[in-house]
């Protein structure tokens, strides 16, 4: 193994807290936002664009509609700045870069969604995946209350 893929190892999120995520997907970013002294999270809704890297340096390119205005942001993956990302809807394309769609305006801007058997094993499989993390958080927190006392 080189260098470069043991620190990725090391210094990325696993592989399995990261939901599998497609070009055309709805999702929601929980995002870590400091304010001064404060830190509050702040959830991006959003359709991803483009994916691009790997590993280590994969990011995201989510866009959304405020005000009339499109914003669209890029977000690294294993950033620690990224708390939690949730796929709201699968979308189904027929591309690797949705870059068209910064010209779409009103109803065009919709994506189809994808249904079937395999999106449905895939929601058990996120639905798993969360309730996993959920218990490991929870087992860490009581063994961090366990070590306090």
């Amino acid at each position: 193994m080189n260098i470069i893929q043991e620190l990725e190892g090391e210094l990325g999120k696993p592989e399995d807290s990261l939901p599998r995520l497609n070009v055309g997907d709805d999702i929601e970013v929980d995002y870590l936002i400091r304010e001064g002294e404060k830190e509050r999270i702040q959830i991006f809704k959003g359709l991803i664009l483009a994916i691009q890297g790997r590993g280590l340096r994969k990011t995201i390119v989510v866009r959304r509609i405020v005000q009339g205005e499109g914003v669209e942001r890029i977000f690294p993956m294993h950033s620690p700045r990224v708390k939690d990302i949730r796929v709201t809807k699968r979308g189904r394309v027929r591309r690797s870069k949705l870059y068209y769609m910064r010209d779409r305006v009103g109803k065009s801007t919709r994506t189809k969604e994808r249904l079937g058997e395999k999106v449905r094993s895939e929601r058990e499989a996120e639905k798993a995946r969360r309730l996993a993390m959920a218990a490991a958080a929870k087992a860490a927190a009581a063994d961090s209350a366990d070590g306090a006392e």
